[in-house]
């Protein structure tokens, strides 16, 4: 049987030590392990790969605390450049914007 593994990062950027508390780290930490359990109890409840990879996305997109979807960080020309893109392994389907 195969294992399903589940990575997850919050967005591009930096966060200056300097700027993070332990009161902001505790948030952070505590948000992305939410949306990993979340993933994973999909998984153990036999959700397909992509249903599951869809749901964590949206869920990180829908938290304020990390820049997938909601406060992008500004590119050097003080625009915005997102993308995203996602694709079922069996059938190799794919999509982008």
């Amino acid at each position: 049987m195969t294992q399903a593994i589940l990575a997850l990062h919050g967005g591009a950027g930096t966060i200056a030590r300097q700027r993070m508390t332990s009161d902001k780290e505790r948030a952070f930490v505590d948000a992305i392990t939410g949306i990993l359990a979340r993933g994973q109890a999909l998984l153990a409840e036999g959700a397909p790969a992509l249903e599951v990879v869809t749901q964590v996305v949206v869920l990180l997109e829908d938290c304020p605390l990390f820049n997938a979807g909601h406060g992008a960080v500004y590119t050097s020309a003080a625009t915005h450049e997102l993308d995203a893109a996602i694709m079922d392994g069996h059938t190799l389907a794919a999509g982008a914007v």
